[in-house]
């Protein structure tokens, strides 16, 4: 418990900045609701929570001082499968196209407030995976992996946004999901859509990351702050 007080003492600036953001998020929700008399961006709510689990993993992580690599392995590969959720939300723009026309501008602020909260949850939690997996692995080549990471993310939400598979059916229905995913690899021209999309998405995220790392880098006094 004292080890989980410390944690959120020293990160406070950081969740508190991720407070606010959802905290906004949930307020322009509730005032579209209002407004267009609509619960349809209600599904934002759920998407955010998922958006949530990958940086409470890498959280709890932090609260484990001997953990063995076998079980941090276990965690890192939950932490995964779980990471696209978060930049998933940037995805949910798409349904803009069918919003009221009125209120068109309430419609792109509130999924935009969603899906940059998914971003800070994204960048927050993969910074302090990079922490975590330097200190159990420390000849991994950090930023290397990092990247392979970020594409692997772009792939995920390919998965989850166009073939609409959940995070929960890499247990509950692997067959069809392997399949699928290898159809992929072994046929890239007749699946030109998705490597151009995991491609371009992983670059978005990718420019993203060195954004938020050159920033962390320029302010070394406050390290615990992200």
């Amino acid at each position: 418990m004292e080890t989980i007080k410390t944690l959120i003492q020293s990160k406070f600036k950081t969740l508190s900045l991720v407070i606010v953001a959802l905290t906004f998020s949930v307020i322009a929700l509730m005032v579209r609701i209002k407004l267009n008399k609509s619960f349809f961006y209600l599904f934002l709510v759920w998407n955010v929570f998922l958006a949530i689990i990958p940086y409470t993993i890498t959280m709890y992580l932090n609260t484990k001082q001997n953990l063995n690599k076998l079980k941090f392995g276990f965690w890192f590969l939950v932490w995964l499968a779980f990471l696209p959720n978060a930049p998933y939300i940037v995805t949910d723009l798409i349904h803009i196209r069918i919003g009221n026309d009125t209120w068109l501008w309430l419609d792109v602020l509130v999924v935009l407030s969603f899906a940059l909260s998914g971003l800070l949850l994204f960048y927050l939690s993969l910074l302090d995976m990079q922490k975590l997996t330097a200190s159990y692995f420390k000849k991994i080549p950090v930023e290397t992996s990092t990247t392979f990471i970020i594409f692997l993310c772009g792939f995920g939400v390919y998965l989850g946004r166009f073939l609409r598979y959940n995070s929960w059916e890499i247990i509950s229905n692997p067959q069809v999901l392997i399949s699928d995913v290898f159809e992929i690899m072994v046929s890239p021209f007749q699946n030109i859509t998705a490597w151009l999309f995991t491609l371009g998405f992983s670059g978005f995220l990718i420019v993203g990351y060195w954004m938020v790392k050159h920033l962390t880098l320029s302010h070394p006094h406050n390290p615990e702050d992200i």
